[in-house]
């Protein structure tokens, strides 16, 4: 279970939100909600570990994360709204790359397995820097097929600049994890067909 209560949030000299609980058990989906500027994607990295909170605690299976970064990190998968992956190399290159240094399996069949999956199959083998962004974003998204032994998977903007069909798709993913007893939380500002409707936090209700 992840946890968090009192949150608060600093960016700069200002306050963003103050007082921000939730929990999240095993099978649920959270969708981050509010309006920009709020601090979602701030939150997302609060509870990640990326950056430290003004005030509060988030915990992972009742252990406070500043314990024991490492062991959370573990169970932790991150992907953030900006694509991170090297213009040189090709998707397969890029997705065993990540994979390994995240400590996945980084085997060739499972990367291009995944990567077919997510719809690249014709763009294995391509400099990542003659995909469209949509190309460019799948690429780390196709580490999601990868990561089930990950339980908790925190997204910002998974959905952007994905056609409809790569939306159900991962729509469906994200259904199948929660559905095997993992989490998921996410930022998205698009409607997406998921199994089960998930629950809202409104960051804005705790706006500065």
């Amino acid at each position: 279970m992840l946890e968090v209560d009192d949150l608060a949030c600093l960016k700069g000299d200002r306050l963003l939100f103050r007082g921000l609980a939730f929990r999240l058990q095993a099978g649920e989906l959270l969708r981050v909600a509010g309006p920009n500027g709020v601090g979602k994607t701030s939150l997302l990295r609060l509870v990640t570990g990326l950056a430290l909170a003004e005030a509060g605690e988030v915990r992972w299976q009742g252990c406070p994360i500043r314990r024991d970064r490492e062991a959370f990190h573990r169970e932790l998968l991150y992907l953030g709204h900006a694509p991170s992956i090297n213009d040189l190399l090709s998707p397969l290159e890029n997705l065993r790359f990540a994979c390994a240094a995240a400590g996945d399996g980084s085997d060739e069949e499972a990367c291009t397995q995944a990567l077919v999956r997510i719809g690249l199959a014709n763009q294995l083998d391509l400099p990542a820097r003659v995909l469209s962004q949509g190309q460019r974003r799948r690429v780390g998204l196709a580490r999601l097929f990868l990561s089930a032994r990950r339980a908790l998977w925190v997204l910002d903007e998974p959905f952007t600049a994905l056609d409809v069909k790569a939306v159900a798709d991962l729509a469906q993913a994200l259904s199948d994890h929660c559905a095997g007893g993992g989490m998921v939380m996410l930022t998205t500002h698009q409607d997406a067909p998921f199994a089960v409707a998930p629950r809202v936090l409104d960051v804005g209700a705790y706006a500065c």
